[in-house]
């Protein structure tokens, strides 16, 4: 096996450690589609997830940028950032939350492109999963060789 099979398996790994966290925060905004007030009295916020590339400063690392060849990085989270649009206004004069005109400020979580993101988190979580299983198989038939 050479180091290039190890660097994509981490690359991979990273991809998918990303996804994940990305995944978790889609699940937090959902559940909260209904949050009028958090535990400081104020409507939910929307969050999203920023990615970076992962500029891990190893030896081998900084001499492959030396030799000019190329060194795969992968990816890690930048941030979790919150969305500070306005959510909408619902009529509803019986919610404990409701201005004196009866409307109730609501979180700027949308159902639709939430559960759009979800899917293609894990459609990318599934990409980066089947790139971790090649690299597994052929480190594999490598082995298999010396056998």
């Amino acid at each position: 096996m050479s180091y290039g099979i190890f660097n994509a398996m981490d690359v991979s790994a990273s991809g998918m450690t990303a996804q994940r966290t990305r995944m978790d925060i889609i699940s937090q905004n959902i559940a909260n589609v209904n949050t009028t007030r958090d535990e400081n009295g104020d409507v939910y916020k929307r969050q999203t997830v920023v990615f970076q590339e992962n500029s891990n400063a190893s030896f081998d690392h900084i001499l492959c940028n030396k030799l000019e060849t190329y060194h795969a990085k992968g990816v890690k989270i930048a941030a979790i950032v919150e969305d500070t649009t306005e959510g909408p206004m619902a009529y509803n004069p019986e919610h404990p939350d409701a201005d004196e005109n009866g409307y109730v400020h609501m979180p700027n979580v949308n159902t639709v492109t939430e559960m759009t993101n979800l899917i293609d988190a894990s459609r990318s979580y599934e990409a980066n999963a089947t790139a971790f299983n090649a690299s597994k198989a052929i480190a594999s038939k490598g082995l298999e060789l010396f056998q």
